[in-house]
C-alpha cells in the first residue's frame, strides 16, 4: 500500500504551490484527487508524478490551453501516443528556439560586461587624461 500525501506535502515535493495543484485539478489538468473521509485531497504517486511532469511542461512555457490538451489526449486515447509525441515535439522544437535566443542574449551582455571590465582596467592604470575618457565613455554609454 502506498502513503497518501496531503496537498502540503505535494506543494513542497513539487515546489508548486496548494493553489496551483487546485487550480490544476479545476481545470481538468488532473484527475479528480481521492479524498480522506475528512473531505482533504489525498494524492498518490500516480497524482505527483503527473504534477511532476505538468511543472516541468508550465516552467518550459507552455500555455495551460497545450497542457489541457495533453491531458485531454492521456484520458480519451491513453494508447494513442502519437498526437502526445507531436504536441510534446512542438513544445520542445519552442523551448530550443527561446533557449537559442537566451544563448544569443547572453553573448551580447558577456561582452559588454567584458568591454565594462575593459574600460575599468584602463582608468585603473591610466593617466588622468585617460581617466576622462573613460569617465566620458561611460556617460556616453548610459542606456
Amino acid at each position: 500500500m502506498h502513503t497518501a500525501l496531503t496537498i502540503q506535502q505535494v506543494a513542497a515535493a513539487t515546489g508548486l504551490s496548494e493553489h496551483t495543484l487546485r487550480y490544476y485539478e479545476r481545470n481538468g489538468l488532473l484527475a479528480p484527487v481521492s479524498r480522506a473521509a475528512n473531505g482533504h485531497r489525498r494524492y498518490g504517486p500516480e497524482d505527483v508524478s503527473r504534477i511532476e511532469f505538468l511543472g516541468k511542461l508550465r516552467s518550459t512555457g507552455m500555455p495551460i490551453r497545450q497542457m489541457q490538451r495533453f491531458t485531454e489526449l492521456l484520458s480519451s486515447a491513453p494508447d494513442d501516443v502519437h498526437e502526445r509525441r507531436l504536441l510534446l515535439e512542438a513544445h520542445e522544437h519552442e523551448v530550443r528556439r527561446r533557449l537559442e535566443q537566451l544563448s544569443d542574449n547572453l553573448s551580447v551582455i558577456q561582452k559588454k560586461i567584458r568591454h565594462y571590465r575593459e574600460l575599468e582596467a584602463a582608468a585603473e592604470v591610466g593617466t588622468d587624461s585617460e581617466r576622462r575618457v573613460y569617465s566620458s565613455t561611460l556617460q556616453e554609454q548610459q542606456p
